[in-house]
């Protein structure tokens, strides 16, 4: 039977101490919108306390109907969908093109492509990749906006190259030896064993899509019947009177987030498997 030392025991305490507070800190803020959904405006923006005096579910059928759900729910899905394939697609032949073959330039464009991951271009970027969806007549539809969204995946071509690193590269040299082009080596072979990876990048890139406000306003100004959930919830700030009302957007955030927990909960068992598997091969 193991002895614990005090060394042991004030490691394992940290360690607990330490997730604990993590975890506070991820579900706190889930915790408060769902209660300040259930809140009156006056109780919402003076503050004070935690718990509604009396639940307000009336909140929930107003923002369902102010910010007409149905419509712009499909929106996003819609938008999370198409993005969430283009990033596979165009990540994971990046990624195995870099993994498996060797070109002029190779380690500039990687380098190049590295540093690029830890330079935040924000809004920047916005007035350019606009005019350019503009120029291609994609700024009145949601492809356009799912192209944009696709780009700056730095994190997920290395992701996907490092998955691909671990595969035995005899595999290929086989498959092309049997008279696999590249392309067929990338489809047939490559593909099936790094689902895993591909679960994990699909999970973020949907995440990261249905949350994103800036540039789904910026796209989606032109034609407000495309704009995603996330900017129709924003607008429940403010009434046809001006007046805020904080409590609406509230519970408006509490119904948006259930699309992506639903989707978390069906694709747990594979972002699990990948990150797992990704940390023992890489």
């Amino acid at each position: 039977m193991e002895r614990w030392t005090a060394g042991k025991i004030l490691t394992s305490t940290v360690t607990v101490l330490f997730i604990a507070a993590m975890a506070l800190f991820a579900v706190y803020p889930v915790v408060y919108a769902l209660l300040g959904s259930l809140k009156t405006n006056m109780e919402l923006t003076l503050g004070g306390t935690f718990l509604p005096a009396k639940p307000m579910f009336q909140n929930y059928i107003d923002a369902f109907q102010k910010a007409k759900f149905i419509l712009y729910s499909i929106n996003s899905v819609v938008l999370s969908v198409m993005t969430t394939v283009l990033a596979l697609i165009t990540s994971s032949l990046a990624g195995y093109v870099v993994a498996r073959h060797q070109f002029v330039g190779k380690k500039l464009l990687m380098s190049l492509y590295l540093g690029l991951m830890f330079v935040s271009l924000g809004a920047v970027s916005l007035y350019p990749q606009y005019i350019l969806m503009y120029q291609l007549g994609l700024t009145g539809n949601l492809l356009g906006l799912a192209i944009v969204l696709t780009g700056g995946q730095a994190a997920n071509v290395f992701l996907i190259m490092g998955f691909t690193k671990s595969i035995p590269k005899e595999l290929d040299e086989s498959a092309f030896m049997d008279g696999c082009s590249p392309f067929q080596i990338y489809r047939t072979i490559l593909l099936p064993l790094i689902k895993p990876i591909l679960a994990v990048v699909a999970l973020f890139t949907f995440r990261s899509t249905w949350n994103d406000y800036i540039t789904s306003l910026i796209f989606t100004m032109s034609r407000p019947e495309l704009k995603p959930l996330t900017v129709a919830v924003v607008s429940l700030r403010y009434s046809t009177n001006a007046a805020a009302e904080l409590n609406i957007m509230t519970a408006g955030a509490s119904i948006a987030l259930l699309p992506i927990l639903i989707v978390y909960l069906l694709a747990n068992k594979q972002f699990i498997s990948g990150l797992t598997a990704g940390a023992i091969k890489g």
